[in-house]
């Protein structure tokens, strides 16, 4: 998966993750998919959806709704949040999150860390990442072509959709070495460090 390019001085619009790219997040998946018999492999979310029995799918839904409430009860902004998101709106640059969360939950994380963005696409809207769509629907909202806009997350689920929208991307990967790095157009450690790239191109 070669990644498209990134020309900052044409983004008009930065979506981002929410889990561990704006807000910090001790979901534990693997303790999770033990609790629901889904295979470490495999994605939680499909798993669900394959159970049969209606009662065990909604109770599978439940357990995973307990387990976002309180990790959004815990959540802290990441480094350089706050900085970014007020930097993008002086400049006029569109905001939004496009999340695997549930709604109720991303609401709460959101007001509990005072995070103000355009639009919040979660779960319930949209196929989940890494299907392309919610970030397309945002692109034709915008009236903008995906060269436009920029997609910024920590997992390989979110490099994984900005490519199939055909959008660059940002990964957000706190100095750990992960192998996914060269599927980002750009990798970055912090929130922080993206913003300094916003302002040197400001300042150029």
């Amino acid at each position: 998966m070669v990644p498209f390019p990134l020309k900052l001085d044409k983004i008009k619009a930065v979506v981002f993750d929410l889990d561990n790219t704006l807000v910090s997040s001790d979901m534990n998946f693997s303790a999770l998919r033990r609790q629901l018999g889904c295979p470490q492999a495999e994605d939680l979310l499909e798993f669900i959806e394959t159970i049969d029995h209606p009662h065990h799918r909604e109770h599978a839904h439940n357990v995973i709704f307990d387990y976002e409430i309180s990790d959004a009860e815990q959540s802290t902004p990441m480094i350089g949040c706050h900085e970014l998101l007020s930097h993008l709106h002086s400049q006029e640059i569109k905001t939004a999150i496009v999340t695997r969360n549930c709604q109720i939950a991303t609401q709460r994380k959101l007001q509990h860390n005072q995070i103000s963005v355009e639009r919040v696409i979660t779960r319930e809207c949209y196929p989940p990442k890494p299907d392309p769509l919610p970030l397309q629907v945002l692109a034709k909202e915008w009236r903008l072509i995906p060269e436009e806009v920029l997609y910024v997350g920590d997992y390989l689920y979110d490099l994984q959709a900005a490519y199939n929208a055909k959008m660059p991307s940002c990964l957000i990967h706190h100095g750990k070495a992960v192998e996914f790095n060269d599927a980002a157009s750009l990798a970055l450690s912090e929130l922080s460090d993206l913003l300094r790239y916003f302002q040197r191109l400001e300042n150029t």
